[in-house]
């Protein structure tokens, strides 16, 4: 397990050595800070969960009590992960599931290696001119925008490489959530009706199983989906291919046929999730690794980190000329990620470029001038993420320190409107995160390619061992959170706890209002915060309550904690709840 004083940045390593402390730090430190830290001192308070022989943290309290279960029934944290995964697509039918992606990352402890399994949704067979002739409506929703799945695959290939129990006993509790259904939470609610419209439209199996009786589910029900569990039981009795082949791939095939989808029965039995290596970069004395391409978000906010190790950076970091910076190298390096970071050979290299030390010069050099010197952009129409998308993130640990960081996604929530007849699975829309303005683009669709997501699970290291995973969902708010949230602690040295609960915000530019360049926030940024920032040249726009979790999503993490295991934070924003084995 990591050493007692692992995880203590520079400041709190200082405070300890003049206060005499040092060594193994009492187990009471949880209950203390707590005690001492005042509940005014953020917006959303978040407890942390010590776990002495591991830690399941997961958007539903049932899908979190799944991976707790697998922990004590023997298996490792691979194993709890295929159950948390699974259980999350039924608890949260909105944001995962087995008709869409998965990037896992993988710590082995005993190797002390990391790997990255890609379980990315994939385009089919098509034409891509003529599938960029489309409607956008047609990429958007509807089977035609359905990618080939990835997150079955993902799974499967995880667990036949690291994992320790049964498969069929992995997807147990997953299935047996299916019949039972579960428990519908006023969050949960707030989801549905927020997509009420969508699940209303048209298509009548995506109604049938998620507006009983013709109506949104009542807070406190049970939303069972009997035939996920049928599907569920096909996929532990066969694995991938009980997914990918069979009466569950002809049910697909049949309704994307009907649909006017463009998958065929060769996309689905040749798709192969990868097992690749992460991204990262090393930060004042840590080592951040993250999902590799075709996801996004993790160059962004890597490279961003990179150009602000060096900038002297004073509490709070939400305070107008913290924010003016950030935003200033966002602005910079935001188009460089759109260019050079996709499903592409050269995507790697890209990265490694962006955050070469001449390259990191230049990004500074040009968010210091004054006034500001706008990058040049280009049009982002169709290679953004909608604030709709709908995602969900988990951490797991186990006894023996192996972890999982996964995030996975049916890109807007609800995917694509759709549920396969017979299967109870929800199919993604990922055939929006592809770019249609111009065959020469690094996203443009093709058969077989993966479209870039922001999603971005990360690990961070100190002396080579592993000292806390985080990840979020979120959409294009993904990197902005694990920016935010990794200066505080990082390079702040605030408890985490501290750092997930302050007030979000989220920068982006507008290339559909003549660049307005724009700080999202929570409503509990200061008066005179926003008032600093539109005197500085930027919009702001409080979106939504502190907590409310709608636009902001909920972080999920673990950090090592000084007394041994691991603590758990499960971010209130969302229905995100904390297990232990």
């Amino acid at each position: 397990m990591p050493a007692p004083d692992r995880f203590r940045g520079p400041a709190r390593a200082r405070r300890d050595r003049r206060s005499g402390a040092g060594g193994r730090r009492p187990a009471w430190w949880l209950v203390l800070a707590l005690l001492v830290t005042p509940a005014w001192a953020v917006p959303v308070e978040v407890v942390p969960v010590p776990g002495r022989h591991g830690v399941v943290v997961a958007g539903h309290p049932e899908a979190a009590a799944a991976g707790a279960e697998i922990l004590r029934a023997g298996g490792n944290a691979v194993d709890a992960a295929v159950a948390v995964s699974l259980a999350l697509g039924v608890a949260e039918p909105y944001g995962s599931g087995l008709g869409g992606k998965l990037m896992l990352l993988y710590y082995e402890a005993a190797s002390g290696r990391t790997y990255a399994v890609d379980a990315m949704d994939a385009a089919g067979s098509l034409d891509p001119a003529a599938y960029a002739a489309r409607p956008a409506e047609e990429r958007n929703s509807g089977y035609g925008s359905a990618c080939v799945p990835g997150l079955p695959a993902g799974l499967w290939l995880a667990h036949q490489r690291w994992g320790r129990r049964d498969w069929a006993a992995d997807v147990a509790p997953a299935i047996r959530l299916a019949r039972r259904g579960a428990e519908v939470l006023p969050k949960t609610r707030d989801f549905f009706a927020e997509q009420e419209k969508k699940l209303r439209r048209g298509d009548p199996e995506i109604a049938r199983l998620y507006l009983p009786g013709g109506r949104l589910p009542a807070v406190g029900s049970r939303l069972a989906n009997p035939d996920l569990a049928g599907t569920l039981e096909r996929y532990a009795q066969a694995g991938r291919d009980g997914f990918y082949r069979g009466p569950v791939a002809a049910a697909l095939l049949a309704a994307a046929r009907a649909g006017g989808g463009v998958l065929t029965a060769a996309d689905l039995a040749g798709y192969e999730a990868r097992v690749v290596a992460p991204i990262g970069i090393d930060f004042r004395g840590y080592r951040i690794l993250a999902s590799p391409p075709p996801t996004n978000g993790a160059p962004l906010f890597l490279t961003i980190l990179k150009a602000l190790e060096d900038e002297p950076l004073t509490a709070p970091l939400v305070a107008p000329d913290n924010l003016d910076l950030i935003g200033r190298v966002w602005r910079e390096v935001y188009p460089q990620v759109q260019r050079g970071i996709a499903d592409a050979p050269e995507a790697e290299f890209n990265f490694e470029r962006m955050v070469a030390p001449d390259a990191i010069a230049e990004i500074r050099r040009r968010a210091r001038l004054r006034p500001a010197a706008k990058a040049a952009w280009f049009d982002l129409s169709g290679v953004t993420e909608s604030a709709r998308a709908a995602t969900t993130h988990f951490v797991v640990a186990d006894a023996a320190g192996n972890l999982v960081c996964a995030t996975q996604s049916l890109s807007l929530h609800f995917g694509a409107g759709v549920a396969v007849p017979g299967t109870g699975v929800v199919l993604n829309n990922s055939m929006s995160n592809f770019a249609y303005g111009g065959a020469e683009g690094i996203n443009y669709v093709a058969p077989g390619k993966r479209p870039r997501s922001t999603i971005a699970p990360t690990l961070v290291f100190r002396d080579g061992r592993p000292v806390l995973a985080i990840g979020i969902p979120g959409s294009s708010r993904i990197p902005t959170a694990l920016l935010q949230v990794l200066l505080e602690r990082l390079a702040l040295d605030r408890p985490l706890a501290e750092a997930i609960g302050e007030t979000r915000t989220h920068f982006y530019r507008d290339w559909r209002k003549n660049d307005e360049e724009t700080f999202e926030a929570e409503a509990s940024l200061p008066a005179a915060t926003v008032t600093a920032l539109e005197a500085l040249g930027w919009k702001v726009v409080l979106m939504e309550p502190a907590g409310t979790g709608r636009h902001f999503g909920g972080i999920n993490a673990l950090e090592a904690d000084p007394a041994g295991g691991y603590v758990g934070y499960a971010d209130p924003r969302r229905t995100n709840a904390v297990s232990t084995p």
